[in-house]
């Protein structure tokens, strides 16, 4: 996929919005759900540690707990199981831009001799608050080393996705160049391991707008997308889409598990009537 280079993506992606098409970005933590993906047409494909948990039952919320490698599990993923699975949809890898373990410019080139061409802020620091948030900050593990790297691989030609929980932090990424904006409103609802309890609808529509239109205030080029809490069927997506200035939605657990979830659900139920 070595023709998917950072310009022709964007340009792409601009053109959808031209034509007045949604963009839709899909998560895969399996390389058959990618393969489905991208035959349905997903405009990117994206990788997060999260994934892995996710399809392997386990709550979302893990990818942002220290129980593994986040960095590695993206790699992993990706050379394994997703990229080997996509011949031309461009692939997000979600890295954890505060790691201080690695050389995250050695580490991005890996990413993109792997064949990622474009990386999110995932797990980020912008989902932590209080005292823990406080001391990151303080010891050079903040935000401003997640924006850092998000440069950085953006000066590597990498597209450059960040996730965003409010709008003073969606004009930092602003001024910073980031390329596409995605406000997150929260854990994805329903199911057997989503969040039980969300926000309303309505709710997460005037905070998806404030958080993107913050961002298009300071790049009116950037891309703003939604994504999370209460927003889950294509029927949310329109509404959202329709009452803000978003343009298009990543799609995670609403894609991966629930649907899956679903159809198994339906499934064995139906094979254990057979009889009936």
């Amino acid at each position: 996929m070595s023709n998917l280079t950072k310009e022709s993506i964007l340009s792409a992606l601009h053109q959808r919005i031209a034509e007045g098409k949604p963009i839709i970005v899909t998560a895969a933590g399996a390389g058959l759900i990618a393969r489905l993906e991208e035959k349905s047409g997903a405009d990117m494909i994206v990788v997060y540690n999260s994934g892995r948990y996710r399809m392997n039952g386990i709550a979302s919320i893990a990818g942002n707990l220290p129980i593994g490698d986040a960095n590695q599990i993206v790699y992993e993923m990706g050379r394994d199981q997703i990229l080997p699975m996509v011949k031309h949809t461009p692939v997000i890898a979600g890295i954890y831009g505060v790691d201080p373990t690695r050389d995250m410019r050695k580490f991005l080139l890996s990413l993109k001799e792997l064949g990622y061409s474009a990386v999110i802020n995932f797990p980020t620091i912008g989902k932590i608050s209080g005292p823990i948030r406080q001391e990151l900050e303080q010891v050079g593990l903040g935000f401003a080393k997640e924006v850092s790297s998000l440069k950085l691989a953006s000066e590597l030609g990498f597209v450059t996705l960040a996730y965003c929980y409010n709008p003073e932090e969606a004009e930092i990424l602003a001024e910073n160049g980031i390329d596409i904006i995605v406000s997150h409103v929260g854990l994805t609802a329903g199911g057997d391991v989503g969040v039980k309890t969300v926000s309303p609808l309505q709710q997460a529509i005037e905070k998806t707008e404030a958080i993107l239109s913050a961002a298009k205030r300071v790049k009116p080029d950037i891309i703003p997308l939604c994504h999370g809490g209460p927003i889950v069927t294509p029927e949310d997506v329109k509404q959202v889409l329709h009452s803000t200035c978003a343009v298009g939605f990543v799609a995670a657990s609403s894609i991966e598990r629930l649907p899956i979830e679903h159809a198994v659900t339906d499934t064995v139920e139906q094979l254990k009537s057979v009889n009936d």
